[in-house]
């Protein structure tokens, strides 16, 4: 699963930023849940008394009651035990009818004919139902090894089931109507579903564990105009005689139930392959056009795993669908993953994904079929199984298609991700037998922090010896569930190396070092580098260090292991630069005290995104004053990677005469002619900053970009010009606008302060989808804080907390709350220099967005 709506949200807001228009305006507070009995206790990978082996489904949807009317055919062997009974998971259902099937022996039912179903023996079992689960008398006591088949009719309800969500999964409802009366003419008609964490028995009854293994065959009855998608092979399709069709989906290969999926809707079906194996892009229609451009890497993605993995991907086919009101970032269902709308763009828009975040969720859930889906995590407390692998497979794909600098500021950002976490909401153990909830494992830890640990893993044994102990533990796993220990043992079994000092630092523990660095060259002939641990906590870190001395650099790799170390090198001339963790690998915070000159140093001889970018940044901080700094981030401006390029532009002082000499004639350069569109919209940014008319022509050139960035941008830098002809620019361009040109026109609508532009700021919030949603609502509250007309102020709050309220997030609320708050305040120091009715009018404003943050506060989120 990707854990989405802060990550994107994040994005966004970068994008929002990069034009000037809007600010953090988050604090938040952590609850870190200290005194929670829950968090006493012990949460036990499930007992395995009965195993499933094999699920058969026949569903039919009644979309007035948004229910589901399913058949169950559930075969099952006891794990090792002898047992009478059965306990399925069976959330908020009608349960019809609990019966076993009898046919001609073990088997025979796996894949039962409608035939033989007609001609199989049923007996009536005893059963109790809860609600939660049915608890089954079985008709005799079965043996290990011995099968049996019990039949289940019911009614599924998930609308009526009271649920609770994640950070990664906004609700647990397990089946999903969207609009199913057709009501919302903007919104296509749709069902999906979102197992995980224990969902899937919301919608079809089974054992609802994640050591659970069962192959499947799905039949769904849909009206004959849409589309159908489930988990492995479509082996049939019949056209009844009352205008629907009944599609089959058969999974040969078992697994977990909360992979099961199924989809419903008008779909466009973009077809493509790898090495003969259906590869599918399911969108709606007015995307077929950009599907490959939204999907296209996906065949060489799964050659590159295959090949890197050395265990070519498993199963039948691989299918990919987009779906609207998604209650996560995406979802690797076998064979076919669910994703949120955000990715769903045109290829214009996607020239925009600075941070490739498509290409990540992609990467991300297609490895998850080897990691989460092949080889499966026994029981949440071991997460880290499915979710750090999958996070750190966004790093192995940027570093294969887009190089290491790409990859290395994916890392960088991730590592920051957990880091803020940890600050903000406590730091945990990477594998944790207790917590609050099952959903509260789907954090920063189990994701970025936990790639991360695996990236220093890789670092520490090597390529070679980090990828066939991956083989091996596929290899041993492959169809089962484990835990981290599995893996520590395939990493011993390849490396002949004890591991548990690793694992239990970092898997089995928290936290992370923050190194103090100083250096000694006062004797001659020698240097010294002393390193210091912060905190209570002694971390054990291997890294390298490189010392650059004579024209020479040579590499010492090192082991810290107390809380202050000495590590002493032999020198013939006084070290240019030295290099701690060289490698940039280690999670940590650090004071290196150094020179400036060793970071003008480090620009021109470190090889590494981050040797580049500390250098950069220390740089950055003197470079109005200092001409070594300034010709490093001069020199930093033509860097080979587009993303250093962009925060040295978005770090200039061009009020400086010398930096806006030395910069400007490179600045125009990028701007116009930069094959990177961030890159191009951050120096027009800049050049817009100086409100100087001969950029004028530049910037109206830009609003012809393919990038709707470059436009945006270019269209706020001509307003700080001419808000006139801005003003009509964005008039014109408003109707094909999308993604942040649309933004960049509604700074410009709030910077002309007409109030008869509210309409566009409404219809944006309504007609955008997932994460562009809050992205508009920012937007539309910014435009309102300079609205005088209390109706439409009241309304337009009305309508941004409404979209609020029903993302059911936390972390958005919070940010909604701080920027609602000083756009009260501003409304009630307003009315104070007023008088009579403004002054009335201003104060029931403030009164009626102050109500709304309380509504905000007030209403459900997940934890």
């Amino acid at each position: 699963m990707h854990h989405q709506t802060r990550k994107s949200l994040g994005i966004w807001l970068a994008g929002l930023a990069l034009m000037g228009l809007c600010t953090s305006a988050l604090a938040q507070s952590g609850d870190n849940r200290k005194d929670d009995p829950a968090l006493k206790i012990y949460r036990a990978t499930p007992t395995k008394i009965n195993n499933l082996v094999h699920t058969k489904l026949d569903v039919r949807f009644d979309y007035a009651k948004r229910h589901l009317n399913g058949k169950a055919w559930i075969t099952l062997q006891p794990h090792f035990y002898p047992t009478d009974s059965l306990t399925l998971d069976a959330k908020g259902m009608d349960v019809k009818t609990v019966t076993l099937i009898q046919g001609g022996g073990p088997g025979t039912l796996r894949y039962p004919t409608e035939a033989m179903l007609k001609t199989a023996k049923q007996t009536p079992l005893q059963y109790k139902y809860d609600g939660q689960e049915i608890s089954v008398k079985l008709n005799k006591t079965y043996k290990s090894g011995e099968s049996y088949t019990v039949f289940v009719e019911y009614t599924a309800k998930p609308d009526e089931l009271e649920v609770k969500g994640s950070a990664a999964i906004t609700d647990a409802k397990g089946l999903y109507f969207i609009n199913p009366d057709g009501k919302d003419p903007k919104k296509p008609i749709q069902i999906w579903t979102q197992g995980e964490t224990e969902a899937s028995s919301v919608w079809f009854p089974t054992i609802d564990k994640t050591n659970q293994k069962t192959t499947s065959e799905i039949s769904m009855t849909v009206d004959k105009k849409y589309v159908s998608l489930s988990n492995g092979k479509l082996v049939s399709q019949k056209n009844n005689a009352d205008g629907t069709r009944t599609d089959t989906w058969r999974m040969d290969l078992p697994h977990a139930p909360y992979l099961f999926m199924m989809a419903v809707g008008d779909f466009a079906v973009v077809k493509d392959k790898w090495r003969n194996k259906e590869v599918n892009y399911y969108v709606e229609k007015e995307y077929a056009p950009h599907a490959k451009a939204i999907f296209g890497n996906t065949p060489e993605m799964m050659t590159f795993f295959s090949k890197l993995l050395g265990y070519d991907y498993p199963w039948v086919k691989y299918s990919q669908i987009i779906v609207r009101d998604y209650v996560s970032g995406a979802m690797e269902n076998t064979t076919a993953t669910i994703h949120g709308d955000f990715l769903q763009k045109t290829d214009r828009e996607l020239l925009d994904d600075e941070e490739r975040l498509g290409e990540s969720v992609i990467a991300h859930e297609l490895f998850h079929h080897w990691f989460g889906d092949l080889a499966t995590c026994e029981s949440w407390s071991n997460l880290t199984m499915n979710e750090s692998f999958a996070d750190y497979s966004e790093y192995l794909w940027f570093e294969h298609k887009f190089g290491k600098d790409a990859a290395d500021e994916h890392g960088y950002n991730a590592m920051n991700n957990y880091m803020e976490s940890a600050e903000y909401q406590g730091d945990r153990h990477l594998v944790r037998f207790h917590y609050h909830d099952k959903e509260n494992m789907f954090d920063a830890v189990s994701y970025q922090k936990g790639g991360r640990i695996l990236h220093m893993l890789r670092n520490y044994v090597g390529d070679e010896a980090f990828f066939k102990a991956l083989n091996l533990y596929l290899k041993q796993n492959a169809f089962k569930a484990t835990e981290s220990h599995h893996l520590r043992l395939a990493m011993e079994e390849v490396t002949g190396q004890d591991l548990n000092w690793f694992f239990n630092q970092w898997y089995f523990g928290q936290g992370y070092p923050t190194l103090d660095i100083s250096y000694d060259y006062s004797q001659a002939g020698l240097a010294r580098v002393i390193i210091n641990q912060k905190g209570d906590k002694v971390f054990d870190l291997p890294f390298a260090i490189d010392v650059y001395a004579g024209g020479k650099k040579e590499r010492h790799n090192v082991r810290l292991t107390e809380k202050t170390d000495t590590f002493a090198f032999a020198v013939s001339t006084k070290p240019d630069f030295i290099n701690v963790d060289a490698d940039k690998i280690l999670i940590l915070k650090k004071s290196d005290r150094r020179d400036l000159n060793t970071y003008v140093f480090q620009y021109k001889n470190a090889p590494n995104y981050l040797d580049r970018r500390e250098a950069i940044e220390a740089a950055l901080k003197q470079h109005t004053g200092n001409p070594a700094a300034r010709a490093t981030v001069i020199a930093a401006l033509k860097d080979k990677y587009e993303g250093l390029r962009a925060l040295t532009i978005s770090g200039l002082k061009l009020d400086n005469n010398e930096v806006r000499t030395a910069a400007l004639p490179i600045l125009l350069d990028l701007a116009k002619n930069d094959p990177v569109a961030w890159v191009r919209a951050a120096a027009i940014k800049q050049l817009g900053r100086l409100e100087d008319a001969q950029y004028a022509p530049l910037f109206e050139a830009a609003l012809k970009d393919r990038s709707y960035l470059v436009e945006g941008t270019a269209l706020n830098a001509l307003a700080e010009l001419d808000i006139k002809k801005a003003y009509q620019l964005a008039k014109a361009m408003e109707k094909d606008a999308r993604g942040m040109l649309s933004s960049g026109i509604a700074s410009v609508y709030a910077k002309n302060g007409n109030e008869s532009d509210v309409p566009y700021f409404s219809t944006r919030l309504a007609e955008t989808t997932g994460q562009e949603k809050i992205g508009a609502a920012i937007l539309y509250l910014n435009f309102l804080a300079g609205v005088d007309n209390t109706a439409m102020v009241t309304k337009g709050v009305d309508e941004v907390v409404d979209v609020v309220t029903g993302f059911n997030n936390s972390w958005v609320n919070s940010y909604m709350v701080n920027l609602l708050g000083p756009i009260a305040q501003k409304k009630q120091q307003k009315a104070a220099q007023a008088s009579g009715e403004p002054r009335n009018e201003l104060n029931k404003q403030a009164e009626h967005i102050l109500q709304a943050v309380k509504k905000i506060k007030e209403s459900k989120t997940e934890e």
